[in-house]
């Protein structure tokens, strides 16, 4: 991480001065504010950390919960997640308590003895072209920890006000704080706030949900399973290893390896229930569900020393009709006032492990948008993009979960051979990874037309990282690493063979008013504060001659405008991300959202395209002088 540009940080640099709205921070709720976050869960608590980058911006995030979630909940991390934590700056942090995911087992019954069960395959966990991040399991209360310690710590000081659950809203036509709110507290006092926006991150009983008339298309329920995080003794070899496990009679495991080294989760699906045999298979015990987890797992068997977290729940595939208060009005003279995200948009199994997941990045997509508009950088229209990116993202999770939770179900006599579910798991590997999302066109993602200057920078995708040589220092470094959720939009030029064009794009960045740095920057503000640009060169970082780089990419920052040098990198002979990314040799310029995802794809020379790219979804700070 980079700090010191203020002045010598004696302290923990993670713990950054107050600005704007931290500066005068009352830790009670007030009556007013910009951003009403409902629920501290994932999608929250995210919400808060990104939001915490824009401190102009008044946001406060409640809770019902008297206190932080302890325990129990969702635990599998998928590499998307990492790549989240890791720009969040909590990645080494959080991996170091993880288990870290290496293979899959599948087993399923003997060939020979079908009542007792065999490993059949093993699969990489992930396959390793999804990502250089593992899958990590840690409890969800830990993720929410993290994020939380980061919204505390940001500029804008933000802390959750615990004891507060939320009643009914109401959005008027007019007012500075056009939504009422009112909640009722710990100890039963109704109260009424009013704010600007509200986002529902209330779960799959969301009440925001309800206020706003959205409606949910839902399967009935087909299938129950018991959750158990134990602390046991076992004679299954694979205790430690995430394993699919299909007994002939008995029913199935989904076994996940926690974090600290002892403790596992293990799925364990129940009877399917019907009408007159629901309550009897809720009421279902840990120890009913352990003495089921054993038949399963015959000729192995499982000495629970304790149960640490217990719970029953239906598999029900749910989407939510819209993502926001206006979505399904199709008004284009309406911008929305009232989200949802998380679970209140879409609930399924446990199975593929994405609830926490996606719900992270419905929260960072939606937060960086309202601080954006907030802060006078983006038209409200902006925010219509939340509705339109994540509600489909959510109906692919549906139908991903239902075919895996399929495939995880099937009896073996009803697959072709053990090697179908294998396929399966290694075929889909991206989409529970996180890299199947890809946005379409929109103000804020351009169509594609140039994708063959950077074939390996799909539009619409998350940018996904390669390793470089960072010249200053001469360090390898992932280059995707490097990026932070601090609401700036990244510029990656890809240098030509000579850099010169390169060199020639710097310089119209840098000085001209028709720029998109020249019109979208604040005045008397850093030349980096909206806007990251960095440079990779094809030549190694011997050969690149970096105090004559174009000053954009050492630009001088901070209170005391001292040179950032971690902006210039250069592509590793044996390692070109030339050639690992399909960039084209003429140079290619790479533009990335602040949410990681590529928005465009351009020449270097692509001077008016550029602008109007960003004039789309940005408000001018500056007016061009007439010619």
């Amino acid at each position: 991480m980079q700090y010191h540009h203020n002045g010598y940080v004696a302290h923990d640099p993670r713990i950054r001065d107050a600005e704007g709205t931290g500066a005068d921070r009352v830790e009670e709720l007030p009556d007013t504010m910009d951003v009403l976050i409902v629920g501290a869960g994932p999608a929250g608590i995210v919400q808060a950390a990104q939001l915490t980058e824009y401190p102009d911006v008044h946001t406060r995030i409640i809770e019902r919960r008297p206190g932080r979630l302890a325990a129990g909940r969702a635990d599998g991390l998928f590499p998307r997640s990492c790549e989240t934590f890791q720009a969040f700056e909590f990645y080494d942090a959080i991996a170091q308590e993880a288990s870290h995911m290496r293979e899959m087992s599948f087993w399923g019954p003997h060939p020979e003895r079908p009542a007792e069960i065999a490993r059949g395959a093993r699969a990489a966990d992930p396959p390793s072209y999804v990502s250089e991040f593992p899958i990590l399991t840690v409890n969800q209360a830990r993720v929410i920890d993290y994020f939380a310690e980061r919204a505390a710590n940001g500029p804008a000081k933000i802390n959750v006000n615990y004891g507060y659950e939320f009643l009914d809203l109401t959005v008027h036509d007019d007012g500075e704080y056009p939504v009422e709110v009112h909640l009722v507290d710990e100890h039963g006092a109704q109260r009424t706030v009013w704010t600007k926006y509200v986002t529902g991150c209330d779960g799959a009983r969301s009440k925001v949900r309800d206020c706003i008339d959205v409606r949910l298309t839902s399967d009935s329920t087909t299938q129950a399973w018991a959750v158990i995080d134990i602390l046991a003794n076992t004679d299954f070899p694979d205790f430690r290893t995430r394993s699919g496990i299909q007994s002939d009679k008995d029913g199935s495991i989904l076994l996940i390896p926690r974090e600290g080294g002892f403790l596992t989760r293990f799925n364990v699906s129940l009877e399917d229930p019907t009408p007159s045999t629901r309550d009897r298979i809720l009421a279902t015990t840990a120890d009913e569900a352990i003495e089921r987890a054993n038949r399963i797992l015959n000729p192995y068997s499982v000495d629970v020393r304790e149960v640490t977290w217990f719970s029953i729940y239906e598999v029900r595939h749910t989407v939510a009709q819209s993502f926001d208060d206006v979505a399904a009005k199709n008004d284009p003279d309406l911008n929305p006032r009232v989200f949802i995200a998380g679970d209140a948009c879409h609930t399924h199994s446990a199975k593929a492990g994405q609830g926490m997941n996606v719900s992270i990045q419905d929260g960072w997509n939606l937060a960086w948008k309202l601080g954006q508009v907030l802060e006078g950088r983006s038209d409200e229209s902006l925010l219509r993009t939340y509705n339109d990116e994540r509600q489909d993202v959510a109906q692919k999770l549906i139908d991903y979960d239902k075919e895996w939770s399929s495939m995880m179900s099937r009896r073996p006599e009803e697959m072709e051979s053990p090697q179908e579910i294998v396929d399966f798991f290694t075929d889909t590997a991206n989409f529970p990874g996180g890299f199947d999302t890809k946005y379409t066109a929109s103000p804020i993602i351009g169509t594609g037309a140039r994708q063959e200057l950077a074939q390996g920078f799909p539009v619409g995708m998350r940018f996904k990282s390669a390793p470089v040589s960072r010249v200053a220092d001469t360090t390898t470094v992932q280059v995707g690493h490097h990026f932070r959720a601090d609401g700036r939009w990244r510029l990656y030029a890809f240098a030509d063979a000579d850099g010169s064009a390169a060199a020639e794009l710097a310089s119209w960045l840098e000085e001209s008013d028709e720029s998109p740095v020249g019109l979208f920057t604040p005045e008397n503000s850093d030349i980096d504060n909206v806007f990251d640009a960095k440079v990779i060169y094809q030549q190694s970082y011997q050969d690149v001659d970096l105090p004559h780089a174009p000053s954009l990419f050492l630009p001088k920052v901070g209170r005391l405008q001292v040179m950032d040098w971690e902006k210039v990198y250069a592509a590793i002979p044996d390692d070109d991300i030339f050639e690992a990314r399909g960039i084209d040799r003429s140079g290619a310029l790479v533009i990335v959202r602040p949410d990681m995802y590529v928005a465009h794809v351009l020449p270097l020379s692509a001077r008016d395209k550029i602008t109007e790219f960003f004039a789309q979804s940005m408000v001018r700070e500056k007016v061009l002088t007439a010619v």
